[in-house]
């Protein structure tokens, strides 16, 4: 190579910068749904297989890692409650960043062995990231140093279970649901000062009911509906979409449900809903409605091995969806018809992803099915670890970061294979 052509190739490489990394910025992507904007993943893996290194992550969390460049962000807490963290780990080496004890809780409350006292996901952004723990605080911290920026404790609720509900971004807006069994409400707070900016109480009347089907775990979502944003959003005994630059309500669906986990999807015109515990059921809502939406807004319904933890996925005109107890069904969008169901195996509480054409699900015992999308079942492989996954996982770059119950795994080709 003539010299003057080489100097201006590194040139050009000093000055123009690499294509940026992908991010994982909440707990269900970039576009809020389980789908991964990456290929090259591995079919096959386990702790000895494809996982370039593991990281242990003290203490017990279920919140997902969330990316943001070179960092993945996740909270962690001791067992029972008293010490609650936020750790960042090196996308590349594993080498933990930042392990930051956030508060100490001095009476916990109580929380079911299901849950942790660190459930609720992050969500990041360039420079900042989100933690939430419920009733026991939210933060704001800066990525690259750690420093503390805000903090808010006073959004307290009786969790009865312990807390679920991860927080979203929105504009300025730090965005999540208080929904206790004693209070029910949306917050938006500004992003940069922890100042609230609006709060809108649940709009059905929870004083007759038992405070424990008045609490939900749920996770809103971002749709535009006729050139308008709405925040679809999930609470014990029904369904409201808001405005989310200043939380008025514009819909509201009933249902018999409570606890409610997994996210709401939007698709085909339609929100696809879990109503949560009691009998559970996946609910298609027409979107487009105001006011108070009766039974001609419901599309349809499936009452059948409908989960009542793990969020779905919409591939195409398909829903897949895994029950807690481990039956994997798939469903027609647009009827609800049910076109397979098949066991895959123990029972399931994170959310599975969506990644090159294929769905990997994750087993609290440990296993990870991978099966491909269609309308015949059609396992691709079954992996399996030593430890078992409540969190769900971050797909970025072809890489997944896989939180198990004491390690944070990095899953990829060796480097050497994919040249």
């Amino acid at each position: 190579m003539r010299p003057h052509i080489a100097f201006w190739i590194v040139l050009l490489g000093l000055v123009c910068p690499q294509a940026p990394a992908e991010n994982w910025p909440d707990f269900r992507g970039p576009t809020q749904d389980g789908h991964a904007q990456t290929s090259g993943l591995p079919l096959e893996f386990n702790e000895n297989l494809n996982v370039t290194w593991k990281t242990p992550i003290h203490d017990r969390g279920w919140s997902s890692p969330v990316v943001w460049n070179d960092q993945v962000w996740m909270t962690t807490a001791t067992a029972e409650g008293q010490e609650l963290f936020v750790v960042a780990v090196h996308r590349e080496t594993g080498e933990i960043l930042h392990d930051i004890k956030l508060f100490d809780v001095e009476t916990p409350q109580f929380s079911n062995a299901l849950n942790s006292y660190a459930s609720p996901s992050p969500v990041i952004e360039e420079g900042r990231v989100y933690v939430h723990f419920g009733a026991y605080g939210t933060a704001c911290l800066d990525t690259a140093t750690g420093r503390t920026l805000w903090t808010r404790r006073d959004l307290v609720c009786e969790h009865f279970m312990g807390p679920g509900s991860s927080p979203v971004l929105w504009n300025d807006l730090l965005i999540f649901h208080v929904d206790g069994a004693d209070v029910q409400y949306v917050i938006a707070l500004n992003k940069h000062t922890g100042d609230t900016v609006w709060k809108t109480d649940r709009s059905i009347d929870y004083s007759d009911m038992d405070p424990d089907i008045r609490k939900a775990y749920c996770t809103p979502l971002f749709t535009e509906v006729g050139g308008r944003t709405q925040m679809i959003s999930v609470g014990a005994q029904g369904v409201m979409a808001y405005d989310p630059s200043d939380g008025t309500e514009i819909w509201k669906l009933r249902f018999d449900g409570f606890s409610n986990v997994p996210r709401p999807l939007v698709g085909h015109g339609m929100a696809f809903i879990n109503t949560g515990y009691n009998k559970p059921s996946l609910l298609a809502v027409r979107l487009g409605g105001t006011g108070e939406l009766g039974l001609d807004d419901i599309v349809w319904t499936l009452d059948k091995r409908v989960p009542a933890r793990s969020s779905k996925l919409l591939i195409g005109d398909l829903i897949y969806m895994i029950h807690e107890g481990g039956v994997a069904s798939c469903v027609e969008a647009k009827t609800g018809e049910v076109v397979w169901t098949e066991r895959i195996g123990d029972q399931h509480s994170a959310s599975p992803v969506y990644v090159d054409d294929r769905i990997y699900f994750f087993g609290q015992g440990g296993d990870v099915a991978v099966i491909a999308p269609g309308r015949e079942f059609k396992l691709l492989a079954r992996n399996r670890f030593k430890e078992g996954f409540m969190a769900s996982p971050a797909v970025v770059d072809g890489t997944m970061f896989l939180r198990g119950e004491k390690h944070l795994f990095r899953v990829e080709f060796p480097k050497e294979a994919r040249r």
